[in-house]
Order: C-alpha cells, then sequence, then structure tokens
C-alpha cells in the first residue's frame, strides 16, 4: 500500500473510531487509549497524525463541513443551473445539525476549552472556514443566476454560520423542544437568497 493511500486509511479510521466513541461516551470521556483499543492502531501511529483527543475532535469537526462543500461543489460540477440540487446538499447538513449530531457534541466541548490556544486557534479557523464556504456557495449561486445579485454574499455568510451555531448548540441542550425547525431555518434563508 503506497504511503498516501495508508494515511488516508489511518486518518479515516481515526475519524470513524472517534466519532463511534463519542456517540457512546460523549466527548469528555473519552481516552486515547478509548481510540487506541477501538481503531487498533497503536500510540505512536495515533500521534504520528494527532498530538491529543481534542484535535481529533477538530478534524471530525472540520469533516462535516468539508464533506458537505464537496457534496454542493459536486452538484454545480454536475451542470446543476438551479438552486434546488447544489443547496439541497447544504440544508441535508441543516437538518442534521438540528438533531442529536456528533459533531455538534464535538464543538460544545471545543468551546468549553477555548481558552487553550490550540483550540481557541481550531475554533477561529473553523468559523472562518464556515463563513468562507457560505460565502462561496452564494457567489456560486450568484454567478449561475440562481441567488439575486442584491444579496450581500459577506453579510448573508455570517448570518447563516450563526443561525446554524445557535441551531446547533440548541440541539444539545436537553428537553428543549424546537419552535423553529430546521425545515424553517431553510426555507428562511431560501426566502433570503432568492429575494429579489
Amino acid at each position: 500500500m503506497k504511503q498516501d493511500e495508508r494515511r488516508l486509511q489511518s486518518t479515516r479510521l481515526l475519524l470513524e473510531t472517534t466519532k463511534e466513541l463519542i456517540r457512546e461516551k460523549g466527548c469528555d470521556s473519552i481516552t486515547m487509549k478509548d481510540i487506541m483499543d477501538r481503531s487498533g492502531l497503536s500510540k505512536g501511529a495515533i500521534f504520528h497524525y494527532v498530538k491529543s483527543k481534542d484535535e481529533l475532535f477538530v478534524w471530525v469537526l472540520q469533516e462535516r463541513l468539508e464533506e458537505t462543500n464537496e457534496l454542493f461543489m459536486n452538484e454545480v460540477e454536475q451542470g446543476r443551473r438551479s438552486f434546488d440540487e447544489p443547496y439541497q446538499k447544504i440544508f441535508e447538513s441543516i437538518s442534521a445539525y438540528a438533531d442529536v449530531d456528533v459533531t455538534n457534541n464535538v464543538l460544545m466541548y471545543l468551546l468549553g476549552k477555548e481558552e487553550q490556544p490550540v483550540i481557541a486557534k481550531a475554533l477561529k479557523q473553523y468559523y472562518e472556514r464556515s463563513v468562507f464556504l457560505s460565502r462561496l456557495w452564494i457567489e456560486t449561486g450568484q454567478r449561475h443566476g440562481v441567488i439575486s445579485e442584491s444579496v450581500d454574499a459577506g453579510k448573508t455568510a455570517e448570518m447563516f454560520v450563526l443561525l446554524t451555531i445557535g441551531m446547533r448548540v440548541r440541539s444539545t441542550i436537553p428537553s428543549v423542544q424546537s419552535v423553529f425547525t430546521a425545515q424553517e431555518f431553510s426555507s428562511f434563508i431560501i426566502d433570503i437568497l432568492k429575494s429579489r
């Protein structure tokens, strides 16, 4: 197996193992030993890729964002010239965030450790990447004529990210009933993006 393939396979194993353990135990209870035992990777192999479990948690958080972007861009690259297909991929991600989702747990865990410089830097990068991709999605829609040019891509992207983070935080609070649903959130965003 080539080194790149091995690296990809190992990082995939680490991500999947970490997500399974988060679902089972929550972020606070997981140890590096749990990750080693479940993945079958040695401590040295794991530390070849990451320095801590928190770094693995950052990977989990970033992975979802990049998957959503990849799904969106795949739809655009297939020549979709309507709003519906590419943006459906984003709204599927929003729906997942509104439910109990492993990345929501990770986000809350990391927000509780924001005083640590490495975590603060990772959260800042995640936030900036989220706003960047949201803006990219809006501008892509504008270039294809399916989102109004009058939409301020920068402000709308940041609003989109802020609302999404709020929805994600709400999903982690026990016994909170959702009055503003993911579907209503999606409709709200569609109304803004398609306004003329």
